[in-house]
């Protein structure tokens, strides 16, 4: 049971959004930004970094839903996903992927984990700089939106199945139509 009064229909991140609409857009914005619009690593690459910092974290709901849809980009393959939470150095990845898993586990852990070494790794995988930063700022970010889910007790559906159709939806349309749906949401109640 949440912390808080939550709608009981609306599971993790999106029953907060739903208590304090106002937090939901600029939380969708940097979600979007760093998930979803054009970048050199694919959506899918940036929505492994999201799940293996979720993973790290313990936070089922986030680790479940961004995995869902790491999935949905990477043509369904659920399995490459539970590799990277396994172990992504052993995982079909890119090694300059894999570089960019460590420092983002190196993050999660804390911000000055990552040493010159990890960033020169990347580097010499082919990583550019926006693409060491963007990596930052997803496990910077996920580590706040895991402990904002986990800090309230929200909950979350238990079988990994119920997150697909949503994930299909947001892997192709981003995390902008999040706070829409949320206020249409409580215009019908």
């Amino acid at each position: 049971m949440a912390h808080i009064r939550l709608s009981e229909e609306l599971p993790g991140i999106r029953g907060l959004f739903d208590f304090r609409p106002e937090t939901a857009k600029p939380l969708c914005e940097l979600a979007d930004v760093l998930l979803h619009a054009p970048g050199t690593l694919s959506p899918g690459e940036r929505e492994l970094i999201a799940t293996y910092v979720s993973s790290r974290n313990d936070c089922f709901y986030c680790q479940t839903s961004h995995g869902a849809i790491a999935a949905h980009h990477l043509g369904g393959d659920e399995e490459l996903v539970q590799q990277v939470k396994r172990d992504f150095e052993q995982a079909a990845v890119s090694d300059k992927l894999k570089a960019l898993l460590a420092i983002a586990g190196k993050v999660q852990r804390g911000g000055k984990n990552v040493q010159p070494e990890d960033v020169e790794r990347a580097r010499r995988q082919g990583a550019t700089d926006r693409e060491i930063h963007d990596t930052v700022l997803i496990a910077a970010a996920f580590c706040m939106y895991n402990r904002y889910v986990d800090g309230l007790a929200t909950w979350a559906p238990s079988d990994p199945a119920a997150y697909r159709g949503r994930a299909a939806i947001v892997a192709e349309s981003g995390y902008l139509g999040i706070p829409r749906d949320i206020a249409a949401a409580q215009a019908g109640r």
